[in-house]
Formats: C-alpha cells, structure tokens, sequence
C-alpha cells in the first residue's frame, strides 16, 4: 500500500515559496491573527509523518526550534543519516528514493498519509500523479522574485474542494487531483 500525499503550504500572492535568498523569513512578517493557525494543526493532526526535499531540510535546520513532532524522511541523494544532528536522531531520516518509493516504503511501514513539503518535492510528486490533495494559503504580500511553488507539472486537473479566507488578507484553497495515484 502506497501512503497518501498532501500538500500544504503558503506562497505569495505571486507564487513564491521563498525569497531570492531561499529564506522563508518573510513568512514571519506578515499580519498575524492572535490564536489562528489557519488549519496547520488539524492538518498536522492527520498526518503520520513529513517528506520534504533536502533543500527545505536545509532551510528547516535554520530554524531556531525543530518545528515537527511527526517523523520527518529528507529524499536527497547527497545526504546520508551521518549528516543528521545528534538532537535530531530518531526524528530525522535521510532516503535516496525517489517520492513514488518513498511513499511505497512508507506506507510498507503503516504510515497511512504523509505532509509533503517543498517546492521540488511537491512539483515532482505532482508529475508523478502522487498528490491526493493540495491546500495552498495565499498571503498578501508580493515579493517579485524567489522560489516559485511549482515547477512544469505538465497540465493537471484539480478539483476544488474549498476555499477559506481570514481578516488579515489570507486565502485558502482546497483542491484534490483529479486521477491522482489509487492508494490501496
């Protein structure tokens, strides 16, 4: 059994992960609503575990708390587990798979649903037809240049399931694929 992928993640309101700079920092600067966490927990609630790319590990690990209790796998094939931190051991896990064998290896291991994060990660599962649902929070800010959300997916059709919007300018989109992977 393949576990399932969903995606769940901001961008600005013209696409970017990221700043030039790679830096999520701007993320920090946006208005805030006191107590509102526009969905993370509940997602997070019903995930088993995160696969994010070594460039978003890279960028987590700046971070000044580890910000994940679920199990988080790095696909990357130039890291190996010797590159983990010592305080990040038994929470970290490094794989040379590609997204597809992954999340076979995973869901051989009872995981049931896993967070995708980054931009090449969730660009690739979404060629490879793996994502089940994809939530994007757009925030008003325009940062001009960075890291775009998507790479070429190629065409793909979504199926709107929702969308939520906050006072401080946030909108929430709920789309699932429209022939993602059969999870079994």
């Amino acid at each position: 059994m393949i576990a399932q992928a969903h995606v769940f993640i901001a961008t600005s309101l013209d696409g970017y992960i990221a700043d030039a700079s790679g830096s999520v920092d701007w993320l920090a600067t946006l208005p805030a609503i006191e107590g509102e966490d526009h969905g993370y927990a509940a997602f997070m609630a019903g995930v088993d575990a995160l696969l994010m790319g070594a460039g978003t590990y890279r960028s987590v690990l700046g971070f000044d708390d580890w910000p994940y209790e679920k199990p988080v796998v790095v696909l990357s094939t130039s890291l190996t587990q010797d590159d983990v931190p010592a305080a990040l051991h038994g929470k970290v896990r490094i794989m040379g798979l590609t997204p597809g064998a992954a999340l076979e290896a995973l869901g051989a291991e009872g995981v049931k649903r896993v967070y995708i994060d980054g931009g090449k990660l969730i660009t690739s599962a979404l060629q490879d037809g793996l994502v089940q649902r994809l939530t994007v929070t757009r925030v008003p800010v325009l940062l001009g240049r960075g890291l775009p959300l998507f790479g070429d997916t190629g065409r793909l059709s979504l199926t709107h399931v929702e969308t939520r919007y906050w006072a401080n300018g946030f909108v929430q989109s709920t789309y699932e694929l429209a022939s993602p992977t059969t999870v079994g």
